[in-house]
């Protein structure tokens, strides 16, 4: 066990860079441990934090806890919409989970130009994932409707675009369930839009992933928290520009990072006081605002201009 200083109460807390529940057999995800009990899984949420594919050598403190509790909101409420794999809630960071057998696809629904497909689009490409977008569309522009652009789910590297047509013929998912998947992923997208729009946040962008459970395809994973979902205060909202003063996401992290000279090649950096302060900000922030109608100006957020001046 360590401890940290809260940034935001100045008290100390536990942080937890490596759980040890010392049951089943454990898998180290970038931010998640996870521990396969034959059956069923017990996922625990650790305070490490990733960007670029890379876990970074700074604990964020809160961080597990809170992504936790969203995740638990989203998935107790989203049952009506489809299926998920949770059981139960083991502890402030652990839930246990159904196992499924994963399906290698990672659904990305976007609604707005930004991130990865912004800067494709910005460098001329038109035709992405099989879809075609128009000229003249600016960053952060919201598009006429959502869109699907999935991706393969890789253990190891980085995921790759793919299509239905090429997600059959590589015998990943048959024609009905990439079907059945698309309506899935909409549907829940529709919902996560929906309820966060009652609470003043926009999600522009979310991911999400499916598995068998026996015969039943269920939700996987994670909805939409700091680390899966882009997440902004719709009145400050402004097109054409970027979005991250008043995000709840982890794109405030990327771009700190950018400022650094990181983006995923050599040394991480060690993150300033300041820099996490924002973050644990914004991840306590992503619950209290969607699960509690905490009000975003109540979060008292700094832009990344505001760290760098």
């Amino acid at each position: 066990m360590e401890l940290a200083e809260d940034p935001l109460t100045g008290k100390k807390v536990e942080v937890v860079r490596n759980s040890n529940l010392g049951v089943g057999t454990l898998k180290r995800g970038k931010v998640r441990d996870v521990y396969d009990l034959g059956k069923e899984l017990l996922i625990y949420h650790t305070d490490r934090v990733s960007a670029f594919d890379v876990v970074l050598p700074t604990l964020i403190p809160r961080k597990g806890e809170s992504l936790q509790k969203l995740s638990v909101y989203w998935m107790e409420r989203s049952r009506k919409v489809f299926q998920n794999h949770l059981i139960s809630i083991e502890d402030s960071r652990t839930i246990r989970v159904r196992k499924a057998r994963r399906v290698d696809i990672e659904w990305v629904v976007r609604k707005y130009l930004y991130g990865s497909l912004w800067i494709a689009y910005s460098k001329g490409r038109r035709d992405l994932y099989g879809l075609k977008f128009p000229e003249g569309l600016r960053m952060a522009d919201e598009l006429p409707n959502p869109v699907i652009t999935p991706t393969t789910k890789a253990d190891m590297g980085h995921d790759e675009e793919i299509t239905r047509k090429a997600a059959v013929e590589r015998g990943i998912v048959g024609r009905g369930t990439w079907d059945e998947l698309e309506e899935a992923t909409m549907k829940l997208y529709e919902f996560y839009e929906s309820e966060a729009k009652q609470r003043g946040i926009i999600i522009p962008d979310f991911k999400i992933e499916f598995g068998w459970y026996g015969k039943e395809m269920i939700q996987i994973d994670e909805p939409p928290t700091h680390d899966s979902a882009r997440m902004w205060a719709r009145r400050y909202y402004r097109p054409g520009e970027a979005q991250e003063r008043h995000c709840l996401d982890k794109e405030f992290l990327r771009e700190c990072l950018r400022r650094l000279g990181f983006s995923g090649e050599g040394e991480p950096p060690v993150l300033s006081k300041r820099i996490v302060r924002e973050i644990v900000k914004r991840c306590t922030g992503a619950y209290s605002v969607l699960a509690e109608g905490a009000s975003i100006e109540g979060l008292d957020l700094a832009s990344v201009d505001d760290i760098f001046i």
